[in-house]
């Protein structure tokens, strides 16, 4: 059985204040620092975005995204990348849905 202090909706009455900084805490603890990437997997990264624009190939992108205090959180999409400006270093990501522009220097992880 959860103790109260794990689970403080077990209580009778928790108020509204409660409860929200209760569900910050929690998604506070998921949160990441950005991890390292080496040269030669930013090398495979690039290759692999080229190749995709070039071919109209869909990939999976991963990305580290930025939340507080240096932590952030990893998300993932996949689509076509029509478009790489090398000037503002950001990735164009188009799904049927959505289109993400994601920072370079922020890419974790490409996938073809």
């Amino acid at each position: 059985m959860a103790s109260k202090i794990e689970n403080p909706f077990s209580m009778r009455f928790v108020l509204p204040e409660q409860r929200a900084l209760y569900l910050q805490m929690k998604e506070d603890d998921k949160l990441v620092a950005m991890p390292v990437i080496e040269q030669d997997e930013l090398e495979t990264f690039d290759y692999l975005l080229r190749d995709a624009q070039q071919n109209e190939k869909a990939v999976s992108i991963t990305w580290w995204q930025h939340k507080k205090n240096g932590l952030g959180t990893i998300c993932t999409m996949w689509g076509a990348v029509p478009e790489i400006n090398e000037n503002t270093r950001k990735v164009k990501l188009l799904t049927v849905e959505d289109v993400q522009w994601i920072l370079l220097d922020n890419i974790t992880d490409v996938r073809g």
